[in-house]
């Protein structure tokens, strides 16, 4: 079985996808569909955009989506290829909600645009944190954010990405606290991250309830597929229950490792990661390294997933 999975923010880098807007209708169209919804050149800031200006939460978010979702549209055009599983990791999840026919890509464009105008709001800059922590599992991980949160600061855990991966988010001292503390309990590496805000943490409520009343308008369709969540880990073929988990996940840790886990009990043998860079295919990797795992990002990728 195949699991299509869809990068989250971070993965977004100047000229993504460029090669599959040069060469195919579907990308091309794709990226103009998003353009209209957004009222700006989003093949511009992908293509041609300065890296700052690209980076920041609110671009970031609907570029990635706009560019996983023509990567698909390639693929699904080219190819005979097709998922039994779908996933993403935060952002991600709103590209495989459109892969696996949940939400119209134009409402997922709108959506994500305003999720990042949200989400970069929630938190005055500079008063939140997030940092990777390497070598350390993630019970004592919980401790320690559990001890640092017991102040009038808050951290706990924002991404569970690989076993022995996880990045903190939360209050910027409590962060920095729950850094050093890693560090005396034996972590390997802790890098702080270069974001605008805490993500996937209880700072980002404000957020969350903002997007609430924007995904109350948007329809929830029938899925094709079924979709791994990031709130639970679990399989999920209810539309209905989509928009509370959406919610949910602007505030709860992004539990990618247990998803693919998950992936591979229902019996995935091949990931097909989607979008822009090979973040994920890399987590995956650490996760199950028995499992086959390709990329889609430019034409020769996609020539040797043909081909394979």
């Amino acid at each position: 079985m195949i699991a299509f999975v869809f990068p989250g923010q971070g993965s977004q880098h100047v000229g993504m996808c460029r090669e599959l807007y040069g060469e195919f209708g579907a990308a091309k169209r794709t990226f103009e569909e998003a353009s209209d919804v957004l009222g700006f050149d989003i093949a511009g800031l992908c293509f041609e955009g300065d890296p700052g200006e690209l980076s920041l939460t609110a671009n970031a978010q609907p570029a990635i989506l706009t560019a996983s979702t023509a990567a698909l549209r390639v693929l699904e055009s080219e190819s005979g290829i097709r998922p039994d599983f779908v996933a993403g990791h935060s952002l991600g999840e709103y590209s495989a909600l459109v892969a696996n026919g949940s939400m119209a890509f134009k409402d997922a464009v709108f959506v994500v645009r305003k999720r990042g105008e949200f989400m970069q709001e929630a938190v005055p800059v500079g008063e939140g944190a997030m940092t990777a922590v390497l070598g350390l599992e993630i019970g004592a991980i919980r401790e320690i954010c559990d001890m640092v949160s017991s102040g009038p600061g808050v951290a706990s855990p924002a991404n569970l990405n690989a076993p022995g991966q996880t990045v903190i988010s939360g209050s910027r001292d409590a962060v920095m606290q729950a850094s050093e503390q890693a560090k005396l309990k034996g972590a390997k590496r802790v890098v702080p991250l270069d974001v605008s805000a805490p993500f996937h943490c209880i700072l980002m409520k404000p957020a969350a309830e903002r997007l609430a009343e924007v995904l109350d308008k948007i329809e929830f369709r029938e899925m094709n597929v079924p979709i791994v969540t990031n709130c639970d880990a679990s399989v999920n073929s209810d539309s209905s229950r989509t928009k509370e988990l959406l919610v949910r996940q602007v505030t709860s840790p992004v539990r990618w490792y247990e998803s693919v886990e998950t992936l591979g009990r229902e019996g995935v043998g091949k990931f097909l990661e989607i979008g822009p860079r090979n973040v994920l295919s890399g987590l995956i990797k650490r996760t199950l390294p028995n499992v086959e795992v390709g990329c889609l990002e430019n034409k020769s990728q996609l020539e040797s997933l043909k081909n394979g």
